[in-house]
């Protein structure tokens, strides 16, 4: 069963609150972004343990299994990003498409426990790079494909906003 491709353009959460998950850039705060983004690893392991971690809950939504091998992956893209910004000026991110990258890695077939390990340490080395960003670092530039632009900073708060709001797509509460 194939998901229908999410075809949004998420930028926007930069600047306007998501009416979904609740997460508002405008009460967000630069020193957060490390706390924020560690914290999100909080309660993966106890939905990896759900004895219907693979089962879709209909057929347009990605299991609790699918959910938690994308946010993994989301830290793993959006650290390969950081370093990218982090290393050269101008930067243009390559594209990465969710639904390929749940097709091709068959999300729903991989073991709960190793997703759960492999979260938290994605999960933990991105927090950790942001840790490491300086006080000059944080206007640095990158783009999307598309051409929508991001600073370190507001490449950390869409992040943040991803890896939160999928929380709620479990069962879990945004913020831990």
């Amino acid at each position: 069963m194939t998901i229908e491709p999410d075809t949004k353009d998420w930028t926007w959460v930069i600047q306007l609150q998501c009416e979904e998950c609740g997460f508002d850039p405008a009460e967000f705060r630069r020193a957060e972004i490390v706390s924020r983004i560690a914290a999100t690893a909080d309660g993966w392991r106890a939905v990896l343990a759900r004895p219907d971690v693979r089962v879709r809950p209909n057929p347009s939504t990605w299991s609790p299994l699918e959910y938690a091998c994308h946010v993994r992956d989301v830290n793993a893209v959006m650290t390969e990003r950081l370093e990218m910004m982090l290393r050269a000026q101008p930067v243009t991110f390559p594209d990465w498409d969710q639904n390929e990258a749940e097709n091709e890695a068959t999300y729903n077939a991989q073991n709960p426990e190793h997703v759960g390990d492999q979260l938290e340490a994605a999960t933990a080395g991105f927090a950790e790079l942001y840790r490491l960003v300086g006080d000059d670092a944080w206007s640095r530039q990158g783009m999307r494909g598309n051409g929508s632009p991001f600073t370190i900073e507001t490449l950390g708060i869409y992040a943040v906003h991803d890896l939160e709001h999928h929380r709620r797509d479990v069962g879990l509460p945004a913020r831990s």
